[in-house]
């Protein structure tokens, strides 16, 4: 447990670290673009009031506190899940999802949508999305769940 705690903490200060340096130190937020390694590494704001790519965007309270409360119902769902786990690395991405979805949480409290900044493209393909710390954390950490939590007990021969 104390090992989910500590990621999530860690994932949390780094993304709001990130976000304040960036969207506010940086001037993003009135800037809107910033080319640091074209085309691969860009710095490009978008406020997202839905979910992946805007999907479900709506600017109404309803939605911003569902989706606040669904964050943090699905991080104490996972802590539950995984309270009984071995494995360190499914511990860790534990803390990866939930330190991830508490952060973007707080963007919707504090903001009303969540300040995603990182745009990156390659090899031809003009990406028009732009992702956070947090979206990043919540990804790795999700794969690092489904590759390395065994939910199912092992049979005695």
């Amino acid at each position: 447990m104390k090992r989910i705690l500590l990621t999530a903490v860690a994932v949390f200060a780094i993304d709001r670290l990130l976000k304040i340096w960036v969207v506010e130190w940086m001037n993003l937020r009135d800037a809107l673009a910033i080319d640091v390694w074209p085309p691969y590494l860009n710095l490009r704001m978008a406020w997202n009031d839905g979910v992946n790519f805007g999907l479900f965007g709506s600017e109404t309270d309803m939605v911003r506190w569902g989706l606040v409360g669904l964050s943090v119902v699905i991080s104490l769902a996972i802590v539950i899940w995984v309270r009984k786990a071995r494995n360190p690395v499914a511990l860790v991405s534990a803390g990866l999802v939930i330190g991830g979805a508490m952060g973007n949480a707080y963007d919707r409290v504090v903001f009303r949508a969540v300040a995603d900044f990182i745009n990156m493209s390659c090899c031809g393909f003009d990406n028009p999305y732009s992702f956070n710390p947090a979206d990043a954390s919540i990804f790795l950490g999700v794969l690092g769940l489904v590759l390395f939590m065994d939910s199912k007990k092992k049979k005695k021969r």
